[in-house]
């Protein structure tokens, strides 16, 4: 699997435990030991947990195994090595903390939407044309 689909992959697995702030990292001009970093936060330590064991069931699921882990013991930050992928489940505070970006701020970024609030967002938008809509045809009687 080409390794910019696999880090989209996992992004869309995050949205599954409701994690936000996802953040795609292109490494591959920038590093020799992966090629993306996939970033996420999670508002505690039980939703850290929920998100990497989501990740690393679906995964394992699919015959692709996880090959470092680190993290779970205090479940601020969560780390998954997949070596092409490397995915970084952090709780609010220590992301802001960490910095990441910050870090790693010459690699170009995806902001990855969570699918489900897309369409609600168009639904609602949809919705409110349709009642500007009726307001216009019953104001021009």
């Amino acid at each position: 699997m080409d390794s910019k689909i696999f880090a989209e992959k996992i992004a869309d697995l995050i949205f599954n435990k409701k994690g936000y702030d996802v953040r795609i990292l292109d490494l591959r001009e920038l590093a020799t030991f992966s090629d993306f970093f996939v970033i996420c936060s999670a508002d505690s330590d039980t939703q850290v947990k929920a998100i990497a064991d989501e990740i690393d069931r679906s995964l394992k699921d699919e015959g692709i195994k996880c090959w470092h882990k680190e993290g779970y013991m205090a479940l601020s930050w969560v780390l998954l090595d997949y070596i092409d992928v490397v995915v970084h489940v952090f709780k609010k505070e220590a992301r802001e903390f960490y910095n990441i970006e910050k870090l790693w701020g010459d690699a170009p970024t995806i902001e990855v939407e969570d699918p489900e609030l897309r369409k609600k967002a168009v639904k609602v938008k949809s919705k409110t044309t349709a009642k500007v809509k009726t307001i216009k045809k019953k104001t021009t009687k």
